[in-house]
């Protein structure tokens, strides 16, 4: 009997349905991948936890990031040092650098993620068109990417800032136009390699048009790097709008960036109150650190000549 009953429960999960058996399965793999990436999975876990404080920011952050705290005199707490009352002090104009932070991180999601989208996607178009029609299409792409990457990032973003204006819309544009040429060029080269394998020639046998066979077959080919590229570039956007914003052509005042943090109240005070530099600086450095080292884990994970190793 007892034999009986052990071989029953062993049983039972060749029983469990396919549903199940897929969630477990996805469990194991993602167990797997956490215990052979472990910095990719604090990364991702500093990501998330980005995500709740940028969502939940009127809630954690202790004070209005506008207002003056004022003192029982009615005078602004101007440079209060790391207190109980202010953990991480308070700027030149009495302010909670601290709520700053948290709403700050606001600003460096949306701009990340929306100059990563709209540059990845443009530069997959381009990209997909240059490798896969060649000929005169491929050339003119081509030429214009190269001129586009000739010119250092932060140059043109600083020359497209100076003319379209600042704003936070116009900072998201000028990253996703720094972005698009490097993705074109990667997706290119992926495409190039794409199009000497079997299926795509098969595909052509068929008929199939042009469009579906970019569309269906090599889009979904070159969707790892692409997505290696997007994670990777969202911690350079972060640096970018934090660039801008210090040399003041980001996102316009009075809206708190850690960027602006940084050469406002912390480039300003540096020797007199170091912790208005120090704490936004330490901000930008783990977000873009996490951003990097989860995109290191991502392509480790996507390509299977590293996934051997």
């Amino acid at each position: 009997m007892i034999r009986e009953s052990a071989t029953a429960e062993r049983a039972l999960p060749l029983q469990a349905p396919p549903h199940a058996r897929r969630a477990v399965g996805v469990w194991h793999r993602v167990a797997s991948v956490v215990r052979g990436k472990p910095l990719g999975a604090i990364s991702a876990l500093v990501i998330l936890a980005l995500f709740a404080v940028a969502m939940l920011a009127p809630v954690l952050a202790p004070y209005d990031p506008y207002d003056f705290n004022l003192n029982a005199h009615g005078l602004p707490l101007r440079m209060q040092p790391p207190t109980t009352a202010f953990p991480l002090g308070t700027d030149p104009l009495g302010r909670d650098v601290l709520s700053r932070i948290i709403y700050g991180s606001r600003v460096s999601l949306i701009v990340g993620f929306a100059s990563v989208i709209i540059g990845t996607a443009l530069g997959t178009a381009l990209g997909l068109l240059s490798g896969y029609l060649e000929g005169r299409i491929d050339y003119v792409i081509q030429r214009a990417v190269d001129t586009t990457m000739a010119i250092p990032g932060l140059v043109l973003a600083l020359a497209v800032v100076a003319v379209l204006g600042q704003s936070l819309t116009n900072v998201i544009l000028v990253i996703a136009l720094v972005i698009a040429p490097g993705a074109a060029r990667v997706v290119r080269g992926a495409v190039l390699v794409l199009k000497q394998q079997a299926f795509i020639d098969a595909a052509l046998a068929m008929g199939a048009p042009t469009s579906r066979i970019i569309v269906r077959h090599v889009l979904p080919n070159v969707f790892a790097p692409i997505l290696v590229i997007a994670t990777v570039w969202l911690g350079n956007a972060i640096v970018i709008e934090a660039a801008l914003s210090f040399l003041g052509l980001g996102t316009p005042p009075p809206t708190p960036t850690w960027g602006a943090m940084l050469s406002g109240e912390g480039r300003r005070n540096l020797e007199t109150a170091p912790y208005l530099a120090i704490f936004p600086g330490i901000a930008i450095s783990v977000v873009v650190l996490a951003f990097n080292m989860l995109g290191d884990a991502i392509r480790d994970v996507l390509d299977p000549r590293l996934r051997k190793q």
